[in-house]
């Protein structure tokens, strides 16, 4: 796995302030993208221990929420494996920091047999707090929108939505 970029101390990725990781690689290619130099899978550079080390550290500070992957998409078969290991550690290590995940396949792809869907995707959806669904469509992108660029993504609350069987969003209030 690649990663694109990682921006520490960020406000745009979720609630709080949080450490928010954007991995290489994804076929949507929505128009309009706005990481589309992501979209290559060999963009960036390679995800190593010591990347992992780094990110772990980002964490420790009381002030910061809980970390955010993005991409790219994070649920292409090639970057779940990885993403999950991280994932486990840091919810091992700081489990009250809360995890968000981004992915242009929506909740019901990503469980229902797209190529996004499998054990690895599954066990992400399991660990994490909050899944922002659904590809970017430009002609709904909406600047008002509160963690999301375009009016056909959800922000879902795993948490709830696991408890309560069904797709369950996150209220704001």
């Amino acid at each position: 796995m690649n990663i694109a970029t990682i921006k520490y101390c960020d406000i745009a990725n979720g609630l709080g302030v949080r450490t928010s990781i954007f991995v290489s690689g994804c076929r949507h290619h929505c128009k309009d993208c706005f990481n589309e130099v992501a979209w290559d899978f060999e963009y960036g550079t390679p995800y190593t221990k010591e990347t992992e080390q780094e990110i772990l550290a980002s964490l420790e500070p009381d002030y910061i929420s809980g970390i955010t992957v993005l991409g790219g998409e994070p649920f292409e078969p090639e970057n779940q494996k990885d993403i999950l290991i991280l994932l486990q550690k840091i919810r091992n290590t700081y489990p009250n920091k809360s995890i968000w995940i981004y992915s242009g396949f929506t909740y019901e792809e990503i469980l229902n047999g797209s190529r996004a869907s499998g054990y690895y995707a599954n066990e992400l959806l399991n660990i994490c707090d909050v899944l922002v669904d659904g590809r970017f469509v430009s002609e709904l992108k909406d600047i008002s929108l509160k963690f999301r660029g375009s009016s056909n993504q959800r922000v879902i609350d795993l948490n709830k939505t696991r408890e309560l069987g069904v797709i369950t969003l996150l209220s704001f209030s």
